[in-house]
């Protein structure tokens, strides 16, 4: 992911089991918070959530989001992005979701979907801010 600096790249890879924390806003403007698991897919963040929940009516209706990254060894080492959601898909979000749960869990799949119906959020980093 070319937006994220050399120094704080580490954060976004698959060998760091950093979450993130997603804003998104809601219809009457307020803020809404959740933390997530997340991927890169090449320019991208990847969000896996399930179809209905909050973040992914928010973010079907408005796409501008913030996310943290922050060090799960430093928590004053972080990265600070806000984005746009360049895109949604359900083609592959049940063997995506599969996948975060290796990367989080160390398990082969994720063993809270159950006949969920899921969906990934494409997010174009727009600004990025770094601490640490």
């Amino acid at each position: 992911m070319n937006a994220i600096p050399e120094s704080h790249r580490d954060l976004v890879t698959d060998d760091k089991k950093a979450f993130a924390s997603l804003a998104t806003l809601m219809d009457d403007g307020s803020p809404q918070v959740t933390p997530v698991w997340f991927d890169v897919e090449g320019d991208f963040l990847r969000i896996n959530t399930v179809r209905g929940r909050v973040k992914d009516r928010n973010m079907a209706s408005r796409g501008e989001v913030a996310v943290l990254i922050m060090d799960p060894e430093d928590p004053y080492r972080y990265i600070h992005i806000r984005g746009t959601v360049a895109a949604e898909r359900e083609d592959d979000a049940v063997e995506h979701t599969h996948l975060l749960a290796r990367k989080y869990l160390g398990v082969d799949k994720n063993p809270w979907h159950e006949g969920q119906s899921r969906v990934i959020f494409l997010i174009r980093p727009d600004t990025v801010s770094t601490m640490g």
